[in-house]
């Protein structure tokens, strides 16, 4: 009966693409729509009295532009736009716009998530608290991918303060001066020589600092400690330390440093998060119990009780990746489509159907990540003589289904559990 299960779910991941045409698949591809970028906010100081920069990085994978064929290759074109608010978002402050072009010789280049385009602008802002909108707008395609953040802009000015801290993908030396190249996007799966870190020191005078660097998972549990003598100058002092233990195995990973004076006073202290993720993962996944855990539509308990009791973190990691590798339509490729699917539905779950529990979990949740955006909702929120309910109709399945939220807080159940080929999560 299992196998059967599972092929009936198959049919549905892989149904998704053709036959999502209605009102929540809209709202789906909206959700995924436009080109992919990564970014880095980062505050540092301006040299300048009641004023700290903040550095805006923008990182553009070339496969996520559509390009067009030229005359000498391929030439891809999008437009950035950083605008920053107030914390109300109701006064713009600064904003810049810029556009960018990229040229290519081979196809090849184009569709390549090892080549992007790096992008830095700078703001001079009082300390305070800020919105932040980021855009990216393919010129080809016209579609837009926005991304909005509120942040704290710090007061790096007093005795001694820190910058933000920068994770390096690598840092070289020309001419004697040190190169680095930022990672914008914080994973870092590929770093096998170490993690690279760089940050500033402004003192007002010549100290000498320890500095801490710790490293924490997600389960706040200490996996990398290390201790430095540093001797700062007057003013400002640049700072690079490596992690040599970079075996970060999948996960969600938090970066804390501390820096005291030689008689252990601690005077300020920053932290960051990153993570690690494979190749082939889709980017959703960032903790590997929890995406354990997920596999409970799809997979029997004896499969992710195999994948939860293996030794190590690595064997956990090595069976869960062989897990997916049966679903993987086209093995040929990097991509598993059905796996990027089934995770891309636990995310679109997560921001539109959690209450007081992740929409995952949820009934709308199970049905949306078994079955896909449905073809029909009819939504009756203030209807006189009932409690709110929704009903969800599949077309090609004849089937329908109505979630009725009884204690008037969101959370929608199934009136009628799945049956037949078709498992509910109990909870």
């Amino acid at each position: 009966m299992k196998v059967f299960t599972l092929s009936i779910t198959i049919l549905m991941l892989g149904f998704f693409t053709a036959n999502a045409q209605i009102e929540v698949s809209g709202r789906m591809n909206k959700f995924n729509k436009g080109p992919k970028f990564y970014e880095d906010l980062l505050d540092f100081s301006s040299g300048k009295e009641n004023t700290t920069r903040l550095d805006v990085f923008i990182q553009v994978p070339y496969s996520s532009i559509q390009f067009v064929k030229g005359d000498n290759g391929f030439v891809g074109k999008y437009t950035v736009t950083v605008s920053v608010f107030n914390s109300n978002k109701d006064k713009l402050i600064s904003e810049k716009t810029w556009n960018e072009k990229l040229d290519v010789k081979d196809y090849n280049e184009t569709v390549s998530k090892d080549r992007y385009s790096f992008n830095v602008r700078s703001f001079y802002l009082r300390p305070d608290e800020y919105f932040i909108r980021s855009s990216i707008s393919d010129a080809e395609s016209s579609s837009e991918t926005p991304r909005e953040n509120k942040i704290k802009v710090r007061d790096l000015s007093g005795e001694l303060a820190v910058s933000d801290i920068m994770i390096l993908s690598k840092r070289t030396k020309e001419d004697g001066k040190n190169k680095i190249v930022p990672n914008i996007s914080g994973n870092v799966a590929t770093q096998r020589d170490g993690l690279p870190l760089f940050f500033e020191i402004y003192s007002d005078t010549a100290r000498k600092l320890k500095i801490d660097y710790n490293v924490f998972d997600n389960k706040k549990n200490l996996i990398y400690s290390d201790t430095v003598n540093a001797d700062i100058g007057s003013g400002k002092t640049q700072i690079f330390h490596t992690i040599r233990d970079s075996s970060f195995s999948l996960g969600l990973y938090t970066l804390a440093v501390k820096i005291h004076d030689d008689q252990n006073k601690l005077y300020t202290s920053i932290g960051r998060p990153f993570f690690s993720r494979w190749i082939g993962i889709p980017e959703s996944v960032t903790d590997l119990d929890k995406a354990i855990d997920q596999l409970i539509y799809i997979a029997s308990t004896e499969e992710i009780n195999h994948i939860r009791d293996a030794k190590t973190k690595k064997e956990k990691l090595k069976r869960y990746m062989e897990f997916w590798k049966k679903f993987d339509l086209t093995p040929e490729t990097k991509q598993n489509e059905i796996f990027d699917e089934y995770y891309g539905r636990i995310a679109f779950a997560n921001a539109h159907f959690s209450s007081y529990i992740e929409g995952w979990k949820t009934d709308r949740g199970m049905v949306f990540i078994l079955l896909g955006p449905p073809d029909n909702v009819d939504r009756h929120p203030f209807d006189i003589d009932s409690k709110p309910y929704e009903v969800w109709e599949y077309y090609n399945l004849n089937r329908s289904f109505v979630f009725v939220d009884y204690t008037g807080f969101g959370d929608y159940r199934l009136t009628t559990p799945l049956t037949g080929d078709l498992y509910k999560f109990r909870r």
